[in-house]
């Protein structure tokens, strides 16, 4: 793995993150979801204070890119106007909860987010960064795959369950109990030491040896997992795929003037709430099978100080030059914040060139050090075993 300096924290709106390009400024919706107005308000203020670039990130977030130090404030008091600002930074750094895009109205999804949000705001629980929770309660699990250290989802007969990530089986409960269930969880995931310089993870701790005690131990498998989601028609509206999770504040602004509400999803798509016909926009993926869906790319050098190279040139030129199996994440940097899981090829850009990794993440050990962008372009075999 390549040294690269892993700040172990995630940007917010009140603490954000100073990149090559300027500050970035992270918004996390409430319930997952965007209104029509704050679609609009949120276009017009990235190209106000920001450079007009919104990134849409895997915790299911937007990232206003380009903010300077002078702009920062004015955007905090332009996201309170659109009820997108936290009280405060803990708060804020508390609130990381994925919520599953599919729900009806008058279901429990939305309640649950409410309900969740408002007693993390109230609590007192010291979470690590990066913890995370899931709203993951339909018929079948679409988050399974997601980052999330604590998952309130449902069972083969729709009941609903609580379950510890890392954990095969969740904790049977009913709708009054799912909220205080999760938190009684991740407060046992600090008490019984997950937590050590800041961070820690509910699969690790699980898989240490960790052992939940009897009043949250599950007995109950939960629902099975959906296939994976590609951009198309859903009962709940349009999904549409965000070409390397970026796009103009113009395409925002395109959303908004459809007035449809957006859902938010951690697989750098949106669901236009509704409707019927697939947004167009520039860089909107509407085709389940395009070759941009096969590939992951970091916003790369110049935008970010720590990448090495523009990782996302490379993955577009790659994109149709890989097998349509195949995923492929390009990383700026080791630290893999685009996709911090395992993907069937990963390269990782150093400053002697690109790191090779088949079957793992940035964190693994590469098959291949120092291989030349260009030259992967010409043969892209070599990312799997070629010459």
């Amino acid at each position: 793995m390549s040294a690269s300096a892993i700040k172990g924290w995630c940007p917010g709106a009140l603490r954000p993150m100073r990149s090559g390009d300027g500050l970035v400024v992270r918004v996390r919706p409430f319930g997952g979801r965007l209104e029509a107005a704050q679609i609009s308000g949120l276009a017009g203020l990235a190209e106000r204070f920001g450079s007009g670039l919104i990134d849409v990130t895997s915790r299911a977030n937007l990232q206003i890119r380009g903010v300077s130090d002078e702009s920062h404030g004015p955007l905090l008091d332009g996201l309170a106007r659109l009820a997108l600002l936290d009280p405060d930074v803990d708060i804020e750094s508390r609130r990381n909860i994925l919520v599953t895009p599919f729900w009806n109205e008058g279901d429990d999804t939305q309640a649950l987010a409410a309900e969740l949000e408002e007693a993390l705001a109230d609590s007192a629980l010291k979470l690590p960064t990066k913890f995370g929770f899931a709203i993951d309660d339909g018929t079948s699990r679409v988050l399974a795959g997601d980052s999330a250290d604590v998952r309130i989802e449902r069972d083969r007969s729709g009941r609903l369950l609580v379950r510890a990530d890392g954990a095969r089986l969740g904790r049977s409960v009913g709708r009054g109990g799912a909220v205080s269930t999760a938190l009684a969880i991740a407060n046992w995931f600090i008490t019984s030491g997950g937590v050590s310089g800041g961070r820690g993870r509910m699969a690790a701790h699980i898989a240490s040896g960790a052992a939940l005690p009897g009043t949250l131990r599950g007995e109950t498998e939960p629902a099975p997992v959906m296939a994976a989601l590609r951009p198309g028609h859903y009962p709940q509206g349009a999904m549409v795929g965000v070409a390397f999770g970026q796009m103009l504040h113009s395409t925002l602004h395109q959303f908004a003037a459809c007035g449809h509400a957006l859902r938010m999803t951690p697989w750098r798509m949106v669901l236009s709430e509704g409707k019927r016909a697939m947004p167009k926009g520039a860089g909107l993926i509407t085709e389940p099978y395009d070759p941009a869906l096969r590939v992951i790319a970091c916003s790369g050098a110049p935008r970010c100080r720590e990448a090495h190279a523009d990782t996302r040139a490379l993955a577009a030129a790659l994109a149709p030059r890989i097998a349509a199996d195949t995923r492929l994440h390009v990383s700026g940097c080791a630290k893999g914040c685009a996709h911090s899981g395992a993907a069937a090829v990963t390269l990782v850009a150093t400053r002697t060139g690109f790191d090779l990794v088949r079957g793992g993440s940035t964190r693994d050990e590469p098959a291949l050090r120092g291989l030349n962008g260009d030259d992967i372009v010409s043969d892209p075999s070599i990312l799997v075993g070629g010459h």
